[in-house]
């Protein structure tokens, strides 16, 4: 063949392979804009943020065709809201705590965290490596949604206390904003648990109407000004131990999407998943010392309170196996994954970071 009809013939070929192409990206990248309502105020910049990184990742990576508005709290709906909106489809998707629907199935509750769970490392490799990730997702269809990590808090605070704890006595008749599955587990154990929003907690602290109450952490929870009102603050929160903050995206909205969007949104919720854990473990130490220079109290749960809760949880978690199927095969599941983690934490991780914290103050 002379080379001025091979040219010929390679132009018309790639003039062919541009035509078929085009139009196979064009549709591959349609522009589209989901709503994403959160279950917290942007006052708490760390946790919600974690939706407003999913946002900017997606439209970094298809050149702003798909657009994803963050929506607060009580923006659309009240947080607590938010997965009944994604469900039946107000909204494309949500930013929020499973935990927080334990009224509809206490099974939510194990995907983002119970008493004495997985912590956060543990929870992300249950997720996406133990199985984890196919439970959820099978239990959560049912609701038609399909969830993602998208933020952890790492181990949250015991909560704060006008009065010292030193005994499961000194738990009798205490009432305590606190929630869902660990509600219930302290329930057992003299608590009288309390359902109260965010912005009410500060207010029933103050006026005594509660006794303790617990959020998240030290970065959250100076920004709530618990330590004017509660002297006490303990540790550790038990019963978060590496809380999954997830992303839920209505099914046929998910299914609807191109699949390179899919695999877009998929990983910005990756990231964002890293980034919330990683700006929290940078902010709470600076907080922490804050407070306690401020005159807070730290104080750790006695080992006695401690293991009364465990107790009390074992309990919970075989009353409610007896009766829920679902329950029963998560929680087996997350606990024989827990097992064999602190069997292996036990070995490295836990002897490492005990060898530091001791060593740390010598340089």
């Amino acid at each position: 063949m002379k080379r001025r009809d091979f040219l010929k013939v390679s132009a018309a070929g790639a003039a062919a392979t541009a035509a078929v192409a085009s139009p196979a990206i064009a549709q591959s990248s349609p522009e589209i804009k989901w709503r994403l309502t959160s279950s917290f105020p942007k006052s708490l910049d760390t946790i919600y943020g974690g939706g407003e990184q999913v946002a900017k990742y997606v439209a970094e990576m298809t050149d702003n065709k798909f657009q994803i508005q963050v929506f607060a709290a009580g923006e659309i709906v009240p947080g607590l809201q938010a997965l009944d909106a994604t469900s039946n489809g107000t909204v494309e998707m949500c930013h929020t705590v499973s935990y927080y629907y334990v009224g509809k199935d206490p099974t939510w509750a194990i995907y983002a965290s119970v008493p004495f769970g997985l912590n956060a490392r543990q929870q992300n490799s249950w997720w996406y490596q133990g199985g984890g990730e196919q439970l959820g997702n099978e239990f959560f269809k049912k609701s038609n949604v399909i969830g993602f990590p998208c933020g952890n808090t790492g181990t949250q605070m015991g909560g704060w206390f006008r009065k010292e704890i030193k005994t499961v006595a000194d738990l009798s008749g205490l009432k305590m904003r606190i929630g869902g599955i660990a509600g219930q587990v302290l329930q057992k154990v003299g608590v009288v648990p309390q359902q109260l929003a965010g912005g009410d907690i500060y207010p029933a602290l103050e006026k005594g109407t509660i006794d303790a109450a617990e959020w998240v952490g030290p970065y959250d929870d100076e920004k709530l000004g618990f330590a004017k009102v509660a002297k006490y603050y303990y540790y550790p929160g038990f019963w978060e131990g590496g809380p999954t903050v997830h992303a839920f995206t209505n099914l046929d909205k998910w299914n609807s999407l191109p699949k390179n969007y899919q695999a877009i949104l998929t990983n910005a919720m990756a990231n964002a998943n890293s980034w919330m854990a990683a700006r929290y473990d940078m902010q709470n130490p600076a907080a922490l010392k804050r407070l306690v220079a401020g005159g807070t109290q730290l104080r750790p749960f006695t080992n006695e309170v401690l293991e009364a809760c465990l107790k009390a949880t074992n309990e919970l978690w075989g009353e409610i196996s007896a009766k829920n199927a679902d329950f029963k095969k998560s929680i087996d599941a997350m606990q024989a994954y827990r097992s064999d983690e602190y069997l292996w934490w036990q070995v490295a991780e836990y002897t490492y970071d005990s060898f530091m914290i001791r060593s740390r103050t010598r340089g």
